[in-house]
C-alpha cells in the first residue's frame, strides 16, 4: 500500500511565486491538493503561473505583494483570505541578494537585502501567524485545524560564504526567526519550521552554473551537482502536511551535504 499525504482543502500562501523555487513549491502543493494563492510584485508571472496550475486541473489565485511594504502585506493576505479562505500553510520564500565583500556593502545594499530577507518574512509571517492564532483562539471564524508556516532559509545561514555576508546574516535571522515563532506559537497548534535550500539551478542563476566559476564552485560540492527546485517538494510536502504535527522548530538542511 502507497503512503501518500492529501492536502485537499487547504490552502497554501506563497510568496516569491513568480520563479524559482516559489514557483515550485506552489506547483507541488497544488499537485497535493492544496489551492494555492500565488503572491509576488511580478503580477504577470503569477498569472501565467496561474494558468499552467489551473491547466494542470489545479487551483490557483493571484495577489500582488510587496513584502517590503507592511500595508501591501496586510492587503494581500487580507485579499487572499477573501477570495479563497483562511490561510492554513505559508511558504514564506520572498529573497534577494548581492554579491560583493563585506567593506564594499553599502546602506542600499544593507537595506535592500535585509528589508526583504529578514524583515519582510517577519512581517509576513506575523500577518498570517496573527489570523492563525484568532482561529485557535476562537475569536476569528473559520475552523482551525493546524497551521504550517515552512520559512525559506538558506544553508547560507548556517554556514557563512565568501562575498554574501549579508545575505547570510539576513538568513542567519529567518532561522533564529522561524526557532521564536515556534516556540510562541506551538501552543497553539501552529508549526513553524524552516528549510536550508543549498545551491539550487533556478533562471536566476542558471547562467552561472555554465561559467568557468560556476564549474569551480561544483567541484567543490560534495557531490559536484547542484540540485533542482523538485529536490525540495518531499521535505516541503511533509512540512505541511498534518502528519506532520509533532515537527515544530525544524531547521532542515537540504543541501547535499554542503554544509556537513
Amino acid at each position: 500500500m502507497a503512503y501518500s499525504i492529501d492536502l485537499s482543502g487547504r490552502v497554501a500562501f506563497i510568496t516569491g511565486a513568480s520563479g524559482g523555487l516559489g514557483a515550485q513549491f506552489a506547483r507541488t502543493l497544488s499537485k497535493a491538493g492544496a489551492a494555492v494563492v500565488l503572491a509576488s510584485r511580478r503580477v504577470e508571472k503569477l498569472k501565467d503561473l496561474r494558468a499552467e496550475i489551473e491547466g494542470a486541473g489545479g487551483d490557483a489565485h493571484v495577489v500582488e505583494l510587496d513584502v517590503t511594504d507592511v500595508d501591501s502585506i496586510k492587503a494581500a493576505v487580507a485579499r487572499a483570505e477573501t477570495e479563497v479562505g483562511s490561510i492554513d500553510i505559508l511558504i514564506n520564500n520572498s529573497g534577494v541578494s548581492t554579491t560583493q565583500r563585506i567593506v564594499d556593502v553599502t546602506e542600499v545594499d544593507y537595506d535592500f537585502v535585509l528589508d526583504t530577507n529578514t524583515k519582510g518574512a517577519f512581517f509576513v509571517a506575523q500577518e498570517v501567524g496573527k489570523r492563525m492564532l484568532a482561529r485557535a483562539k476562537g475569536s476569528a471564524p473559520g475552523t482551525f485545524t493546524g497551521g504550517r508556516i515552512i520559512n525559506i532559509a538558506s544553508m547560507a545561514g548556517l554556514r557563512v560564504l565568501p562575498q554574501i555576508g549579508i545575505y547570510c546574516m539576513s538568513k542567519a535571522a529567518v532561522v533564529h526567526m522561524t526557532r521564536a515563532m515556534a516556540l510562541e506559537w506551538g501552543k497553539f497548534g501552529i508549526n513553524v519550521n524552516a528549510i536550508c535550500p543549498g545551491y539550487i539551478d533556478t533562471e536566476i542563476n542558471h547562467h552561472h552554473w555554465q561559467t568557468e566559476q560556476g564549474q569551480k564552485l561544483i567541484q567543490m560540492l560534495p557531490r559536484k551537482r547542484v540540485g533542482q527546485p523538485q529536490d525540495l517538494d518531499a521535505v516541503l510536502v511533509m512540512l505541511c502536511s498534518n502528519e506532520s504535527h509533532f515537527i515544530n522548530g525544524a531547521v532542515i538542511a537540504a543541501d547535499d551535504g554542503f554544509g556537513s
